[in-house]
This record gives C-alpha cells, structure tokens and sequence, in this order.
C-alpha cells in the first residue's frame, strides 16, 4: 500500500472512531494528507472495510457511507466529463438523422456479418 492511501486509511480509521462523519470526516482527512482526493478516500474506505480489525459497526457504517459517497462523486465526475466529450461530436452530426448518429457510433455496426450456412434438412 503507497505512503498517501496508507496516511488517508489511518485518518480514517481514526476520525471515525472518535465520532466524526460525512463533511467533518472529509475536512479531517484532507487537512492532514495534502493528495487525498475523492478517489484515494473511497479506495482507503473500501479497503478500511475489509479490515478484520475494525469490529465497531458505527464506525464501520461511517466508514462505508463516505467511501460509497466519494466513489459516487467520482463517477459521476467521470461521466460529466464524457458528456461534454460526446456533445462536440453530435453537433458535427446534426445533418444526419439521429438514428444515423448512433447507428455509426455503435460498434455493432462496424462488425462484419457471419456467413450463413444452410441448414440441412
């Protein structure tokens, strides 16, 4: 495990058990690891998770809750991030049909069709 995933699971571990959650977590964690980001938060969260060590189920819950919130964030981040890539290409396509458009777009379209055997009777 790398020194910043090691530092962010610490604080975790720590800040949850001492009762903080949510925000007040978050802001405890990234005030004392300068890299930790959304995603090393929510693997450091996942892997505090499969820790037999941490029997407390609140902290377990905390723990939990802002992993899945900050792997949501993340994702959801990433799927902005391909929207505003896909818009550039539909507005060079906005001669063709719309069905055109996706039709292109679709790998299915571009995969050669198998021979046809007849079938024996």
């Amino acid at each position: 495990m790398g020194d910043t995933k090691k530092k962010i699971y610490e604080y975790l571990i720590e800040g949850a058990t001492s009762g903080l959650s949510d925000e007040a977590l978050y802001t405890y964690i990234v005030g004392r690891v300068s890299k930790a980001n959304s995603k090393r938060i929510a693997r450091a969260g996942f892997l505090a998770l499969s820790d037999p060590t941490l029997t407390d189920r609140n902290v377990l819950n905390t723990i939990y809750a802002l992993a899945i919130k900050h792997r949501l964030a993340d994702s959801s981040a990433e799927e902005a991030e391909e929207t505003a890539e896909e818009r550039p290409r539909k507005a060079k396509a906005s001669g063709a049909k719309a069905s055109d458009a996706k039709a292109s777009n679709s790998k299915a379209a571009s995969l050669p069709l198998p021979d046809k055997k007849p079938k024996k009777s």
